[in-house]
């Protein structure tokens, strides 16, 4: 009977494990256009991303396999888009002036894939402090949180995959107790 009940409590733990490492991991998100963004303010922003020459915007010019739709907005997505997973998807790299958005829709249609990590934009780019650096829309400026502000001074990323051994550890000891 105890054999049961050791294999059943086994069964359990490692359902709540598995559930909560899966739980843990990161969503998937993009940086789109805002549908209500003004013409000009879009193509700023765009020429001020692909200018820069930190994101490739090579897809959105004819015969690019983003090019079609031939729409401020399609392109300037792309290229909002790129910038934001090179900046590690931090939602302050998407912003733009106030003419982007994260979204957690897959904006890719077609033959065009918009990236969706560091590695498919092209790799990590640094992101300056307040006050040096580039200005690329309002993203590319990281401001120091407000003292008493509730931002968490680690990467929560960084903190999520530190956490999966501890549980686990925990977990093992948990189970090695009931034997």
């Amino acid at each position: 009977m105890r054999g049961q009940a050791v294999v059943v409590a086994t069964a359990v733990v490692v359902v709540v494990v598995v559930g909560i490492i899966r739980g843990s991991e990161k969503e998937v998100t993009w940086c789109v256009a805002r549908s209500e963004a003004g013409a000009m303010a879009l193509e700023a922003a765009m020429d001020q991303v692909c200018g820069s020459g930190v994101v490739d915007c090579s897809p959105v010019q004819p015969n690019g396999l983003c090019y079609l739709p031939n729409t401020l907005p399609s392109h300037a997505s792309y290229a909002f888009n790129s910038y934001y997973q090179r900046s590690n998807a931090n939602p302050a790299a998407c912003d733009f002036h106030g003419t982007a958005t994260v979204t957690i829709s897959n904006p890719s249609y077609g033959s065009c894939t918009y990236p969706s990590s560091i590695s498919t934009a092209g790799g990590l780019i640094s992101t300056p402090n307040a006050g040096g650096g580039d200005d690329v829309g309002d993203g590319g400026r990281l401001n120091p949180p407000v003292v008493g502000s509730t931002v968490p001074a680690i990467d929560m990323a960084v903190a999520s995959h530190l956490c999966r051994p501890l549980l686990l550890v925990v977990c093992l000891c948990f189970v090695s107790l009931l034997f």
